[in-house]
């Protein structure tokens, strides 16, 4: 997918495995840019459930962040669990928190 939209990525497309995200500044040119994703899946010959997709949408979560049009948030129910987490009481738990987490 990476390659097929490679042009895009960035610009105005954001791929994880087979999650797409477009985005754009102004209505007009987001039907634009997904005229132009549309046409490069079709060529590649890859099709879209449309019942999995949305459509210019003011906010979204996205891979656990929530993105509305100022930028990028994580999404509070995230945040709650890692607050609600029980404090490790060794080391061991410690590693598993981090790990869970993503922190090393």
């Amino acid at each position: 997918m990476n390659t097929l939209l490679g042009l895009f990525l960035r610009r105005f497309v954001v791929v994880f495995f087979n999650d797409i995200l477009v985005y754009s500044s102004s209505l007009t040119q987001h039907v634009s840019h997904f005229e132009q994703v549309f046409q490069c899946l079709l060529e590649g010959q890859f099709y879209l459930k449309l019942s999995k997709y949305l459509f210019a949408q003011r906010q979204l979560e996205y891979l656990g962040h929530i993105i509305p049009a100022a930028g990028v948030q994580l999404d509070p129910s995230k945040i709650q669990v890692v607050l609600d987490w029980h404090p490790p009481a060794n080391v061991k738990a410690l590693r598993g928190f981090l790990d869970l987490t993503g922190f090393h």
